[in-house]
């Protein structure tokens, strides 16, 4: 599907705007070389044979009026879209354009980085008009999966997973995700996704929001993935007034909501971890390869055994590989007691992506660890695990 549709006989533009899309934003463009826009906005829509676009974006050689009028007869017809008009920023235009619906004024001559900054401020806002009826609720016998991402050493490249894991599941089910951040006293999935959040899970887990759901989604941050987050409070005070039956709770909620729930936790086995995992359906154990974490998952896989806790979809997730250090896949699942079910090279793209706040998997960057981590993707794909159930769990190698 192209989010993006756009109006204009100028080339030019067009191309710095598929720039500005391919930089990190999710779907297509849909371009009509042309400075005339139709009477009716259906005949549109006809043409572009498909669901509304998110963003319609007038650009330049539009003529103004005949640009205010579109504006002012979409934004009656369909509120949801957001109406961005490539005109120069004059204070008395831009209020003309306000009351004609138009969401957004964008310079003509704008460069692909600011023309991306005002696309992803108008899918938010789409995204965020549409927060309360955009996922129709799971139904009881077909909750959605929630996903765990666990390692009971800090330091191996969890929450970059667990936002690639999100991000991933975005373009299978776009505005069907959530992640959320229990590392509540240093989770860095708000700095990993490059959000600046105004609610976090201190909201999230309030009164108000665990006793309706359309409170608690008012709560959700939008990411221009096509995912929701959750965010972890601002400071680490703020972690110690959430309990874990509030987390429980959360999850619950969540997982009547949405087809996928990511949760990226606390390195360790923390009491609210231990609170999450009981609500996960699959649980992403992350080591890195060295002996300190290959053994800090071997106890920790042992303590849960024996507290009968362990979710029976398991993914073994083998990170930053690389062969020169001195231990094997074989090593690693001898100690223990499991197979590897996927192996991501160690990787310069995705150290760059993480300390860029875009995931890796945002930008379809061609690289060996992209393609392992679509691979971990794919394991909660439904037609994948229709196809696959036999090979849930197989050897891998470094």
């Amino acid at each position: 599907m192209s989010r993006f549709t756009l109006i204009t006989p100028d080339a030019d533009f067009d191309g710095r705007l598929r720039q500005a899309v391919a930089g990190g934003l999710q779907g297509g463009v849909q371009t009509f070389f042309t400075s005339l826009l139709p009477a009716d906005p259906n005949d549109l829509f006809a043409a572009l044979n498909q669901e509304l676009p998110e963003v319609l974006i007038l650009g330049p050689d539009v003529p103004v009026d005949e640009a205010l009028r579109f504006a002012t007869v979409m934004n009656v017809r369909f509120p949801e879209l957001s109406v961005i008009l490539a005109a120069e920023p004059d204070p008395d235009f831009i209020l003309q354009a306000m009351r004609a619906g138009i969401r957004d004024i964008l310079s003509p001559g704008s460069d692909p980085a600011q023309i991306r900054v005002l696309l992803e401020r108008a899918n938010q806002s789409f995204a965020s008009r549409y927060r309360v009826q955009a996922v129709p609720p799971m139904t009881e016998s077909n909750k959605g999966l929630v996903i765990g991402v666990f390692s009971p050493k800090g330091g191996v490249g969890k929450t970059t997973i667990a936002t690639n894991i999100a991000i991933g599941l975005g373009k299978i089910a776009p505005m069907s995700v959530v992640i959320v951040d229990l590392d509540l006293q240093f989770g860095d999935v708000a700095s990993g996704l490059y959000l600046d959040p105004q609610h976090t899970v201190t909201d999230a887990v309030s009164p108000a929001a665990s006793q309706d759901s359309l409170v608690l989604k008012a709560f959700l941050t939008v990411h221009p993935g096509g995912i929701y987050a959750v965010c972890a409070p601002p400071t680490p005070v703020d972690a110690d007034e959430i309990t874990p039956e509030q987390v429980s709770r959360l999850l619950e909620q969540l997982s009547e909501q949405f087809q996928y729930v990511v949760v990226d936790t606390a390195p360790g086995l923390p009491e609210i971890g231990l609170a999450a995992m009981e609500q996960c359906t699959d649980v992403v154990w992350v080591s890195g390869m060295d002996i300190p974490s290959v053994r800090g998952l071997r106890s920790g896989l042992d303590v849960l055994r024996q507290l009968e806790i362990l979710p029976e979809t398991r993914h073994v997730v083998l990170n930053m590989a690389d062969s020169k250090l001195g231990l094997t896949v074989q090593d690693l699942e001898s100690t223990i007691g499991a197979p590897v079910d996927v192996s991501i090279p160690r990787s310069r793209a995705v150290a760059l992506s993480t300390n860029r706040g875009i995931p890796v998997l945002q930008e379809s960057a061609k690289d060996p660890a992209t393609k392992s981590l679509n691979q971990l993707v794919d394991r909660f794909n439904p037609a994948w695990r229709a196809k696959s159930q036999r090979k849930l769990h197989r050897r891998v190698v470094v």
